[in-house]
């Protein structure tokens, strides 16, 4: 039996996805990322650990699938602080996450392909049999986890938002994404704004360091947070509602300009035209950091969305295609695509072994959101939620299941007594 395992895409999830394969047994997993970079919108995120994404974190850890996380505690800027509505957040270094998830990744033995965007897909009698890159190169494997994600290409952004921006998916440099399960011909739903258009609007830009007010620059990098109020004339409550990350759509985001230090200035809103942002006080010569057309927009997600069931395997005519992150549906963060990344590429290989694949109890958070959310997607209605360990819709359902701590020893035993521990560290072939 063979056991290749093709990751396509290098997001959070692809990259959990290909560390938990690699950790399970398989011979080799290839991560194929169209850019020359990983991480995608994880390279303008950082946030990490607020509210009920301690408690996912920490489950993770139990389990053995806590290196990726590891490596954002140990690149992080700030640990346990707070910001409206977010309790014992760490943030962690834009500008030295990518490299260190790289490392992480080569050094379990994990084959990194950069530039290697692909094309169309070779498959037959229900199976996927290779992939086929922009360079001809044609990639085989024995089964195949669709992280591509959700943003884009440039239309999606176009028809559903402020056009292309430059965002950090640089679909004019590298090429639009492309969904693997989409390829397969299998039938994919979009996400909502709060409108009813298709899509959801990435929730942050970045703004240079160097353009802000001194005293401004001193408390965030002091303290993590700096929030400097918006005049009355300057703030606009309407933008709350077009973003993907429904955690932070809270009257504070729209009534202040609120800043973390991410190495970068991390920027809480969607987009804010620059003439504006200038008329705030200590903002008088600020500047987006590029690619970034911060005045303008900002990324359009939650395109092709796939069906799948709680083990993360892909729902249709494909019996060898596994998924994570936002394909898995309407789960937005850092966190949110890890965890779904690391159970599909952990059973994408017991799928390999014959073996009988992970389903996470509704017992421990990330169970309970993996399964929620797939059962809540069956509804239409619900195509305009957005679903996250960190606060909105999901984390109080958490808050009201019991299930939100942050006792280690707590998370330890729930993960005990559902007879996980350790259980992505498990080789299975």
């Amino acid at each position: 039996m063979g056991n290749r395992v093709v990751v396509v895409g290098g997001g959070w999830a692809g990259s959990a996805a290909a560390l938990t394969a690699k950790q399970a047994g398989a011979d080799q997993v290839v991560l194929l990322e169209r850019t020359d970079s990983l991480l995608g919108t994880g390279l303008v995120g950082g946030i990490m650990r607020n509210n009920g994404r301690y408690t996912a974190t920490e489950e993770m850890f139990a389990m053995g699938a806590g290196h990726l996380f590891k490596a954002c505690d140990d690149t992080a800027r700030h640990r346990n602080f707070e910001f409206p509505g977010h309790k014992h957040a760490s943030l962690y270094d834009v500008s030295k996450i990518e490299p260190a998830v790289r490392r992480c990744l080569l050094e379990h033995g994990v084959e990194v392909w950069m530039f290697s965007r692909f094309k169309e897909v070779e498959y037959s009698g229900g199976s996927i049999n290779a992939v086929i890159l922009e360079s001809d190169d044609r990639v085989e494997g024995d089964v195949f986890i669709d992280t591509t994600g959700s943003c884009g290409a440039q239309t999606l952004c176009t028809d559903n938002g402020n056009g292309c921006v430059m965002c950090v998916i640089r679909c004019p440099t590298f090429g639009p994404r492309v969904s693997l399960a989409g390829k397969c011909g299998i039938p994919e739903k979009t996400g909502k704004k709060a409108d009813g258009s298709y899509g959801a609007m990435s929730g942050s830009c970045k703004i240079s360091k160097e353009t802000i007010a001194p005293h401004i620059l001193e408390e965030l990098e002091r303290t993590g947070l700096a929030m400097v109020p918006l005049p009355d004339h300057l703030i606009d409550t309407k933008k709350l509602g077009t973003k993907a990350c429904a955690q932070y759509a809270l009257k504070e985001f729209a009534e202040n300009i609120i800043l973390l230090d991410t190495g970068h200035v991390k920027f809480m809103s969607p987009f804010m035209q620059i003439h504006k942002l200038r008329q705030v006080p200590g903002m008088e010569e600020a500047r987006y950091v590029d690619p970034y057309s911060g005045t303008l927009g900002n990324s359009m997600r939650f395109a092709d969305l796939s069906p799948r069931d709680d083990a993360m395997r892909v729902q249709g005519d494909i019996d060898n295609l596994f998924c994570g992150g936002e394909k898995a549906g309407l789960l937005v963060g850092h966190t949110e695509a890890m965890v779904t990344g690391a159970l599909g590429g952990h059973n994408a290989v017991r799928a390999l072994a014959g073996k009988e694949e992970v389903i996470l109890p509704k017992s421990i958070s990330i169970g309970h959101a993996i399964t929620t959310v797939r059962e809540e997607m069956e509804f239409e209605e619900n195509m305009g939620n957005k679903y996250t360990f960190s606060g909105s819709i999901y984390f109080k359902k958490m808050q009201a299941e019991g299930l939100y701590t942050t006792d280690h020893d707590v998370i330890a035993k729930r993960v005990a007594d559902a007879g996980l521990t350790n259980v992505f560290e498990q080789r299975v072939m």
